[in-house]
């Protein structure tokens, strides 16, 4: 069994909660609030920023051109795609540039993003990988779910969130940072694999507090 395999079954519990999130839910449904949705393609945009980062700090740390490359391609990815599907959400909720690039992180996009940086600049390639992969996996997982959703790909606010997410372009570059996560794993002795495996579950969990915190539009207390 691939290392990604066994996390994945082991982690199944923590994996299912953010997929049976109700934000996740209702988006799929189209019940979501629009102002659920827009607190968090506001706090989404500025994780993206942190998260381009980890791509920018996998190429620095690869040790082969190929592995360098795709790093770069999925930092113009996430720059390029992602933040320009968030720029014209802002657009339609009469979110300003402005307004969006001068945004405040609630605490846990702070805590999210600070953790997964710190394990990113201060450890290994693998466990760089293993700190940004259960987004970009689970995202991909959550999108092709909800694509199996009569009507889901074609709502108004929804559908095309949906659509990137669950498309093969973007599943082709989340199963090449599978199968990375793996290459690297290989050989590895437990101390490492266990490192491995907090990192990957912590982020897991950090993926379930970003959906709640966006349900909840939770900021911080007293302003």
């Amino acid at each position: 069994m691939k290392f990604s395999e066994y996390l994945l079954e082991k982690l199944q519990p923590i994996w299912r909660s953010n997929h049976t999130h109700p934000f996740v839910k209702e988006m799929g449904n189209g019940t979501l609030e629009l102002d659920k949705f827009r607190f968090y393609m506001v706090q989404d945009y500025i994780y993206l920023i942190d998260y381009a980062k980890l791509f920018a700090l996998g190429a620095v740390k690869a040790t082969d051109l190929q592995t360098m490359g795709t790093f770069a391609t999925l930092l113009n990815s996430t720059m390029q795609e992602e933040m320009s599907l968030h720029r014209a959400y802002a657009a339609r909720f009469g979110i300003s540039e402005e307004e969006l690039e001068q945004a405040e992180p609630s605490p846990i996009t702070l805590a999210y993003t600070h953790y997964m940086l710190h394990a990113a600049q201060n450890g290994s390639l693998a466990e760089l990988v293993a700190a940004l992969l259960p987004c970009m996996w689970s995202y991909w997982d959550i999108g092709k779910e909800l694509a199996q959703i009569p009507g889901a790909t074609d709502h108004e606010y929804y559908g095309e969130w949906i659509r990137m997410y669950s498309s093969e372009e973007f599943g082709a570059l989340a199963k090449w940072c599978i199968d990375l996560f793996d290459q690297l794993a290989e050989g590895k002795p437990d101390r490492e694999l266990a490192r491995l495996e907090e990192i990957f579950a912590t982020t897991t969990r950090f993926e379930y507090l970003f959906w709640d915190t966006a349900y909840r539009q939770e900021l911080w207390p007293n302003g």
